[in-house]
Parts: structure tokens; C-alpha cells; sequence
């Protein structure tokens, strides 16, 4: 008999509840510190930048937190997602693992980012805002945040990370058909960004920067709020949605993983799939290995300090305790344009404190490999960044072959690489160099780390 290859679930199977990892915590984060006067942060501090329903989830300690129904009408144009077993991987590697995949890829963005895109800009229509400003690497979260727009007729204006935005010219072709203003970061539209330029004419840019850009814009205009696409806790917690559909379609199967793996820049996919497991575990449940898989050449989980920084290279955000790179820290222009980023999300960085999760780095040839492999068996063609989970599920599917043993492994696979193929263009024509990042340059950043008192 023929084993099930997909699992789907209907529209009335989907969480009603986005699930919030605080409240299982076995110690509780250190608090988001005002950039001024490093005191802790309260929720009028945040109150220029987002409306209070969003301030409200980023500080909550409750456990589930409803999802609006008018949100879950949007989340059906591509939700549940399937879960995928991987037969043919497994095939393809001679492993007694069984390899499951969430793909998130259906979205009409073509990632995991529409799910906080969305709740995200419903929430500033509630309240009333009329344009939103972000930044984006890749331009997976810029493209999500333009289409949520559209919905919920909100202008949105969009700083792409110079280096993706020459990488990816279609990405930002999906943000103007979708009605966005796309601008290459630095820019000169900002302070922060003409004095970056006034230095350094031709600055590849950094999430640091393009986020330093956008949020002076909200700042500084009273009709725009801000919107980001990872990093804060009410990010993670709208992404828990893919972990809690894979925990009812992994009963479906029959199965349940022994290893969960996730890509990380700066965490919202990798919580998406890893939260609701974890707050199982938390709960007295099955201990499971969870695994963070980083760039090699932006290694915040494996080479970061644990410690208060800023999110953004002008020091216009709050300080919050993350691995950091240092917020000065400008990474090579390696293709995983989302994962470029100095920080990880504080909820990540402080499970990663705990020893509840792992993290291990790969360079971007290895993760190319990987994805040409993956598609070859499955069909689909990764995102750059997915392609670090699939990398780090080859890994553990390796080492199950190696010891003989057989273990249930779960990976998300965050989104498709249509708008990519440049990339792999370059990995076919053997032109896709490892990066290093400059090890001075990491010193330097890691020594203006901010000087908080205990």
C-alpha cells in the first residue's frame, strides 16, 4: 500500500488562537529597554510606531490570543498550508528518517510572511492608519505587507536592502503590481540614510539601515505607523499558526518529530513552526531536539553576544537583549537576503539562553546544494533562506543513516524561490561565492554594544 505524501486540512480545521510562548517560559525575557533613558519600556513608549492592539499581543503573557475573524477570511485564500512527507528525499538520501515539510510557499506572496502581513495591517485599519512603512531584505516581507495593504487600503512604502533590491528586481515588481512604493536602501530620503550615503556612496545597505529609514518615516509623520516582519513577539506569536496546523496534520499521519528545524535571520519562521511544540515540551510533553539554522556569513545564534542592542543601525529603536552581531554590522551580500540580519528575535535568543533550542550555521553554497537536491526530489525550488532548513533536515536525515536509527524530523519550508532564480543561475554557473563576513568588522561592532546597568 502506497503511503500518504500530503496532508491537508479543511478551512474549519484552522487555529482559531495564535499561540503565545511567553506564557510557558520557565524564566521570563528580560524587557525591552527606552532607548533614552534605559528604563524599561512601557506601552505608550510604542505607541508612535504601532497601534495599541499590536503593543497590547507584544507584551502579553496570555496563552492564546483569538485570531479576528476577518483575518481568518484573508488566511483562507491559501490556509491550512499542506504538510508534506518527503518520500523522495528520503529515498534520495538512503535514510531511515521520515522527512516532513510545511510549505508555506502557497501563500500568494509565496512565504510565511502574509501571516503577520495580514493580522498586521488589519489591525492599523482598525485603528484608523491609512500608510504603513517597512523594510525588507529579500523582499518576501515587503511583497507580504504590500499585498496586505491592497486588502485593507493602506499605502505602503517599502526600504529594501540595496544589495536584494539589485539582486531581486521581481520581488520589487510584485510590491508596485501590488500597489507599494519600493525604495533602495540607504536612500536619500532620510536623514539616516543620506548620512550613511554622504560616507559610503555605495553601501550595499543592511536590515539595520532599511529599518533605521523606515522607522524615522513613521516617526516623523503622524499619519503613518511602522510594520515589522520579524524580530518583535507579536510577529512570532502570528506565525505559530504553521506549527499549530503541522501539530493536527502530523496526528493525521499517524507521526510525531523527534527533530523540528527552521531557518533564522530574525525568527518569525522558525518560531512559526517550532513555538507550538516548544510550549508542548513546556507543558510536561515530548522533549524534541529544535534546531536554528543560520547563514554562515551572519551568524547571530552561533557567533552573536547575548545582550542589549539597538534593532537598527541609527539607534532609533528600543534596546532589547538578543544575540547581536552589533547593530553597526553590515553583512556580506549573500543571497538569503531575509536571513542578513545583525540580531535575532529576543524570544529566540533568550530560548537559545535556556538551552531549549540549538543553532548551527551553514555557508550559502552548502544551502544551494541542498535546495538543487530538495527540488530534484520534491519538485519545489526553495527560497535562498528556506533553503538553510532544508540544508539542516539533510543534516539531521544524514546522521540517522549514519547511526542506523530512524527518527521523524519536521522542517519549514518558508517559502518558494520563483523570484530567486538569479541565484541559482549564479550556483549552476559556479559563480556563488562563499562570503566571509570581516572578523574586524564584527570585533569592532561587538565592542559599541551599548552599555546597559544590570
Amino acid at each position: 500500500m502506497t503511503q500518504p505524501t500530503k496532508f491537508l486540512l479543511d478551512e474549519s480545521s484552522m487555529p482559531t488562537h495564535w499561540y503565545n510562548v511567553a506564557a510557558d517560559l520557565p524564566v521570563p525575557p528580560a524587557p525591552p529597554l527606552h532607548p533614552g533613558t534605559l528604563q524599561p519600556l512601557g506601552p505608550d513608549d510604542l505607541a508612535p510606531l504601532f497601534p495599541m492592539e499590536l503593543i497590547l499581543q507584544e507584551v502579553s503573557t496570555e496563552r492564546e490570543i483569538p485570531i479576528p475573524e476577518p483575518v481568518r477570511e484573508v488566511f483562507k485564500l491559501w490556509r491550512p498550508s499542506p504538510l508534506v512527507r518527503a518520500h523522495r528525499l528520503e529515498k534520495a538520501l538512503g535514510t531511515p528518517a521520515k522527512i516532513y515539510y510545511k510549505y508555506e510557499g502557497v501563500s500568494p506572496a509565496g512565504s510565511h510572511k502574509p501571516n503577520t502581513a495580514i493580522p498586521q495591517a488589519w489591525y492599523n485599519a482598525q485603528a484608523g492608519v491609512k500608510k504603513l512603512v517597512t523594510e525588507t531584505g529579500a523582499g518576501q516581507w515587503g511583497s507580504s505587507l504590500a499585498f496586505a495593504g491592497a486588502l485593507f487600503d493602506i499605502d505602503v512604502q517599502v526600504f529594501q536592502v540595496r544589495v536584494s533590491y539589485d539582486q531581486k528586481p521581481y520581488r520589487r515588481a510584485l510590491m508596485e503590481t501590488y500597489g507599494a512604493t519600493c525604495v533602495a536602501s540607504p536612500s536619500k530620503l532620510t536623514n539616516c540614510g543620506r548620512a550613511i550615503l554622504a560616507e559610503h556612496p555605495d553601501h550595499p545597505g543592511s536590515l539595520g539601515i532599511a529599518i533605521s529609514e523606515a522607522v524615522e518615516v513613521a516617526a516623523t509623520h503622524d499619519d503613518t505607523k511602522y510594520a515589522l516582519g520579524s524580530v518583535l513577539n507579536h510577529v512570532l506569536m502570528h506565525q505559530t499558526i504553521i506549527g499549530q496546523e503541522a501539530l493536527l496534520q502530523l496526528e493525521m499521519a499517524g507521526d510525531d518529530p523527534d527533530v523540528i528545524v527552521g531557518c533564522t535571520g530574525g525568527g518569525s519562521n522558525f518560531a512559526g513552526i517550532a513555538f507550538p511544540f516548544l510550549g508542548l515540551q513546556l507543558r510536561g510533553g515530548k522533549k524534541r531536539r529544535i534546531v536554528a539554522v543560520e547563514p554562515l556569513a551572519c551568524p547571530s545564534l552561533t557567533r552573536g553576544k547575548f545582550a542589549y542592542d539597538f534593532g537598527d543601525t541609527a539607534h532609533l529603536t528600543p534596546l532589547t537583549k538578543m544575540h547581536t552581531l552589533g547593530s553597526t554590522f553590515t553583512p556580506p551580500g549573500f543571497h538569503a537576503g531575509g536571513l542578513r540580519y545583525h540580531g535575532m528575535a529576543p524570544l529566540v535568543s533568550h530560548l537559545k539562553d535556556l538551552n531549549l533550542i540549538e543553532a548551527t550555521a551553514y555557508a550559502q553554497n552548502a544551502c544551494f546544494e541542498a535546495g538543487v537536491l530538495f527540488a530534484r526530489a520534491e519538485g519545489i525550488v526553495p527560497a535562498p533562506e528556506a533553503n538553510h532548513a532544508v540544508k539542516g533536515a539533510i543534516v539531521e536525515a544524514l546522521r540517522c543513516k549514519a547511526e542506523g536509527r530512524s527518527q521523524t524530523i519536521l522542517f519549514n519550508l518558508c517559502g518558494h524561490g520563483h523570484f530567486d532564480m538569479s541565484s541559482y543561475s549564479a550556483y549552476h554557473a559556479g559563480k556563488l561565492v562563499d562570503q566571509p563576513y570581516d572578523e574586524a568588522e564584527l570585533a569592532m561592532a561587538l565592542a559599541g554594544l551599548p552599555s546597559v546597568p544590570a
